[in-house]
């Protein structure tokens, strides 16, 4: 699905649409999760350390803060930041620089599908709240598999579906009819925050995403459950 209804591809509705959101962006992110997305990003980042990377890709890295994150936990690290939104990319830089990790953060504007990295490049890759604004997420797979190095891993945190009766009932009035007006509200975009939950219906369940990373040739795929099946964290081996 695409944000806007119009007639031009999902990357390009995809990029205007982070665009305009950039300046509300992290307010707004912080606010409508209660501030639960820092403590999935923190999982992400103990999960990356572990493995020790030297070199590490994030794609669709948005405003940075899992780039951030990363840098100033896993220590000698190297992180490049991919996003297709030069506005988001933007408040990313100005972020970075008022932490001091310029030198351990590089940004580049960048497609997901063409990605300019070499093969086998870094050691782990990252996509945080990412993947469901592929426009084709088959490809981006199998390119963001190229970059990784053999024995690398993917690590990718996105948004799912309760499992839970109750808990899944209550989050899906939440998510479908308090976020989007609050999210209309303050972004000034009427489409952004209704494309959220919409986007998040048509993503794949965690059984099916998983076999979509094995199919895009990565060796195995562990799947994380967090906050009762509110998102999920997949860890791909190449």
């Amino acid at each position: 699905m695409k944000p806007y209804d119009r007639e031009d591809s999902k990357r390009d509705q995809v990029r205007d649409m982070f665009d305009h959101i950039a300046p509300t962006y992290d307010r707004l992110n912080h606010l409508l999760s209660m501030n639960v997305d820092r403590m999935w990003r923190r999982r992400v980042v103990r999960i990356v350390r572990r493995m020790h990377p030297k070199r590490i890709l994030d794609v669709a890295t948005g405003t940075g803060d899992l780039a951030i994150a990363m840098a100033e936990r896993i220590h000698e690290c190297r992180i490049l930041g991919v996003d297709i939104s030069e506005a988001m990319l933007e408040k990313a830089r100005r972020k970075i620089a008022a932490r001091g990790l310029d030198e351990h953060i590089t940004l580049d504007r960048g497609d997901a599908e063409h990605l300019d990295v070499g093969d086998g490049n870094v050691d782990v890759a990252t996509v945080a709240f990412g993947v469901r604004n592929f426009e084709n997420i088959e490809a981006c797979l199998r390119e963001i598999r190229r970059t990784i190095k053999p024995g690398g891993a993917l690590v990718v945190l996105e948004f799912s579906k309760p499992r839970n009766r109750f808990f899944g009932a209550l989050y899906h009035w939440y998510f479908h009819k308090i976020l989007p007006r609050i999210g209309r509200l303050l972004s000034k975009d009427p489409c952004a925050y209704e494309y959220l939950p919409e986007s998040v219906d048509e993503f794949p369940s965690p059984e099916a995403f998983a076999a979509m990373l094995r199919d895009a040739g990565f060796v195995s795929c562990e799947v994380r459950s967090v906050s009762f099946g509110i998102a999920q964290i997949y860890i791909a081996r190449r």
